[in-house]
């Protein structure tokens, strides 16, 4: 059945800013408690879904997230109004209601692992919900994460959503930041790579910096899906590329289709990993590897220019793969010159462009970290909710409604600002019916 890839990429939030929050990510650390700004980091957002939906491809909408969670201020026994809450957490603990206030929903490539039905035990989609653990800011995020993509994907006839792991360390899951898959092409069945930092019965760290998925989340994630184990394969991150600030396996490598463009800093074991790839493979397709060597991209480089956490694609009536990079890879020197050469190489990749995605980069987040990949069939197509998806009168709407309603301006000392927080549920509440998401989508809507 013919299949395609869609992008579904997160709406990033009104109260987008620079807490800091994400150890071992370097460009969050670097900026924090500078002023963000919202607005911008919105449309920034919104321009880049635009240019792969005017491409004629299916390009999905992700609600951002209710915040502050005054909700978890509740928990942690803050009481009185809703507006008393925030205030009276922001004079006694500002640090928690940084927390509560974490936009970090926008980049939904951590929302959740997918599984296309072609490669699953009952041929259903399977979305496998990141429970984001590691980081406590982001551990808030499963629940609102499940309603938005049982929004997206509806019924179970097509789809099967499943919750979130369990909450402890044992089963630390970032979701398809973590994850690649392969295939000869799209609809067809393919192999699915899952890339670990630790595993839970690691007598030590091995990196200065969290090692954030374990070997355990992933395969239980591959049971939940029921992938054919012959199929799936497992393969340790490098050690070296954590410490340098990769957090994540999508800051150092991205596949698509045939192709695994990677780093050689990578992967703890990289000949094996390409060998168990190509076993994985056999009968299926012949894996191209593009490995981009540390003597031409050093690893900081390629860290701080997020070449890896780009997004290949298939363009319409092309060829060759089209590499969609933020703009500091065109400004970084190593990596500018790499890929001007590698589009001159006979390789997979034929096609490069840049978007302006700076106020998401600032907080360690490229193009390939706001968009969830789903591989969708015909009849998966038609079952998709159609409010969610983007068309040029919807984008017309979303690009009115943050010019309405999200500050220009957002500096650190106004996240207890209780104005802040009735501006945000009122832009939420109205974008609620604007993607058909129903009138008790948020905690707040729910009473």
């Amino acid at each position: 059945m013919n299949a395609v890839e869609a992008n579904y990429d997160g709406l990033i939030g009104p109260t987008h800013n620079y807490g800091g929050l994400s150890v071992g990510n370097v460009a969050s650390a670097a900026n924090r408690g500078a002023v963000s700004h919202p607005r911008e980091a919105a449309l920034q957002g919104l321009e880049k879904m635009k240019l792969l939906q005017s491409a004629g491809r299916i390009q999905g909408v992700l609600p951002p997230h209710e915040r502050p969670a005054i909700w978890r201020l509740r928990q942690l026994g803050f009481t009185g109004s809703d507006e008393q809450v925030l205030e009276k957490a922001w004079k006694e603990a500002p640090a928690l209601v940084r927390r509560a206030s974490s936009a970090s929903a926008m980049w939904t490539a951590n929302a959740a692992t997918v599984s296309p039905s072609a490669d699953t035990y009952d041929g259903r989609l399977h979305m496998s919900v990141a429970n984001l653990v590691s980081m406590p800011h982001r551990a808030l995020e499963a629940e609102q994460t499940a309603r938005s993509l049982r929004a997206a994907f509806p019924g179970d006839e097509h789809f099967a959503i499943h919750d979130a792991l369990p909450m402890q360390g044992d089963f630390a899951d970032e979701g398809a930041a973590n994850h690649v898959r392969l295939c000869a092409e799209q609809g067809a069945p393919g192999v699915e790579i899952f890339v670990y930092g630790r595993s839970a019965f690691d007598e030590a760290p091995r990196a200065k910096f969290p090692a954030r998925q374990t070997l355990e989340a992933c395969q239980a994630i591959a049971r939940r899906a029921g992938l054919d184990p012959a199929r799936t394969v497992y393969i340790r991150q490098s050690h070296e590329a954590i410490d340098a600030g990769a957090f994540h396996n999508d800051v150092v490598c991205v596949g698509m289709e045939r192709c695994l463009f990677f780093h050689e800093k990578a992967f703890d074991d990289k000949e094996k990993a390409m060998a168990d790839i190509r076993r994985a493979a056999e009968g299926l397709f012949e894996p191209e590897f593009i490995e981009a060597p540390e003597a031409e991209i050093p690893i900081g480089d390629a860290i701080s220019s997020y070449l890896f956490n780009s997004q290949l694609l298939r363009w319409p009536n092309e060829s060759r793969l089209f590499l969609l990079t933020p703009a500091e890879t065109e400004e970084t020197p190593a990596t500018y010159k790499y890929v001007d050469q590698l589009l001159k190489r006979n390789t997979a990749i034929g096609r490069w462009t840049v978007v302006d995605v700076r106020q998401s980069m600032r907080n360690g987040g490229g193009p390939a970290c706001l968009r969830l990949r789903v591989v969708l069939n015909e009849d998966e197509q038609a079952a998709a909710n159609p409010s969610m998806i983007l068309d040029h009168a919807r984008y017309d709407v979303l690009r009115r409604w943050i010019e309405k309603h999200y500050r220009e301006d957002l500096a650190d000392n106004e996240l207890g600002d209780p104005a802040l927080l009735n501006e945000s549920r009122t832009a939420l509440d109205e974008l609620t019916g604007i993607l058909g998401l129903g009138a008790d989508f948020y905690p707040f809507q729910r009473g």
